[in-house]
């Protein structure tokens, strides 16, 4: 089955309880671990459902999609993967994403 049906029988099986944000990499330059138009949901409960790539950059998306859920405003983040790689840094792809957030309720 298509990843794109998939994803957005989930997005209707989740907002039927409580609204999620759909995080989606529109712009990508370099090397980054998920292709453009790739999707993830973020439920404020912990139910996240897909992935753009995991550590500490998935980690921002999530932040910043539950503001978005929050509040209802749309964002994009910029998703840095050129930092030097560290303890705390992992999965440096050398890239850099841009991922759009924007809420989905019932």
């Amino acid at each position: 089955m298509d990843t794109t049906k998939i994803i957005y029988q989930k997005l209707s099986q989740l907002i039927s309880d409580t609204p999620v944000a759909m995080a989606t990499i529109v712009e990508v330059k370099g090397s980054v671990p998920r292709e453009l138009g790739t999707k993830m949901i973020i439920h404020p409960y912990g139910q996240h459902y897909g992935t753009i790539g995991g550590g500490c950059g998935e980690a921002d998306v999530i932040r910043a999609a539950l503001d978005v859920i929050e509040t209802g405003h749309p964002k994009l983040v910029q998703v840095d993967l050129t930092e030097p790689i560290s303890m705390e840094s992992l999965g440096v792809c050398g890239g850099v994403m841009t991922v759009y957030l924007e809420r989905w309720s019932a």
